[in-house]
């Protein structure tokens, strides 16, 4: 230029994407984590407080008797009433859990905050307190037990008690689930749906049910999950009668008591059923977010209602 010398600035040398610095963290985000060092130690301490007492029950069994403790009469009762009842359970929960997600996440009303906190309030609450609670509605002299008694209805201490039970603990974790997934996917596309003319129902259908079946799907096996393991509601509402009620958590907790070695096989068998519901619930995550994104919009006002 000009006027004057061209004065060209001495840059220090680039980092190439990639590279890692002096901290060991990689420059450009896609290496770098954020993970202090200290927040790994802690994370490590806490995946051993899981697993130590899971390996600990694997040390303790007697694999030389696994299969004759596993095979018993008693144990297979208990394993195949605890998986009906779970299937049913879980049947139930998605019919009651889905309406009311979609009522929680989508809206608006008076007491909204408080019909959440008593949907999700069996998370926190002692499940022996939501058996007790059962009892006292659904019991010969509970709420609504007198006139289900007059009709010839006795639900505590059958099966129907076992699936009441499982779905009250377990509905709250397909809720969650499924709210999560309505939240995050927003209501824009419906909301298009629908100015194309479609109506609820359809909207529903076509559109908002496709886009949330992944967290649906998770919220199901996770109540399946939750309903194979619940004890306490169990034994409180249904009892524990040998093939009507006594679901293989009963099971484990009366062979403690007299067969210790067949208390823990049939442990790490409720472990290994229960690890492999939540691992297909969480498998293939982003195989499960493209499907869900593959909504049908609907026809036009003028097109095909339904």
């Amino acid at each position: 230029m000009p006027g004057g010398p061209i004065v060209q600035a001495q840059a220090g040398p680039r980092k190439p994407l990639g590279q890692v610095n002096t901290k060991g963290a990689k420059v450009g985000g896609q290496g770098y984590s954020g993970v202090p060092g200290w927040v790994r130690a802690l994370a490590v301490v806490a995946a051993v407080v899981v697993v130590l007492p899971l390996l600990a029950m694997v040390l303790r069994v007697d694999w030389a008797q696994f299969i004759p403790l596993v095979t018993s009469e008693s144990s297979l009762t208990a394993l195949g009433l605890s998986l009906r009842t779970s299937a049913a359970s879980t049947v139930l929960c998605i019919v009651l859990g889905v309406p009311l997600a979609l009522v929680l996440a989508r809206d608006t009303f008076r007491l909204q905050g408080l019909l959440r906190s008593l949907v999700l309030l069996p998370l926190v609450l002692p499940p022996v307190v939501g058996g007790i609670a059962l009892l006292y509605t659904f019991g010969r002299q509970g709420l609504l037990g007198q006139t289900l008694e007059v009709l010839g209805l006795r639900i505590a201490f059958s099966t129907t008690a076992v699936v009441l039970a499982q779905t009250f603990v377990a509905l709250p974790f397909l809720v969650v689930s499924l709210e999560g997934a309505l939240r995050t996917s927003g209501s824009r596309y419906e909301a298009v749906a629908a100015t194309l003319g479609a109506r609820p129902g359809t909207v529903f259908r076509r559109v908002t049910l496709p886009l949330v079946l992944p967290g649906l799907a998770s919220g199901a096996v996770l109540s399946f999950a939750r309903s194979l393991g619940e004890f306490g509601a169990t034994l409180t509402f249904a009892g524990s009668l040998q093939g009507v009620t006594r679901t293989l958590p009963l099971e484990i907790y009366l062979q403690r008591e007299t067969d210790p070695d067949a208390a823990v096989a049939l442990s790490l068998v409720l472990v290994a059923v229960a690890v492999a519901v939540v691992a297909l619930a969480y498998s293939r995550p982003a195989a499960r977010s493209g499907a869900g994104k593959r909504a049908t919009t609907p026809a036009p006002a003028g097109g095909n209602r339904q």
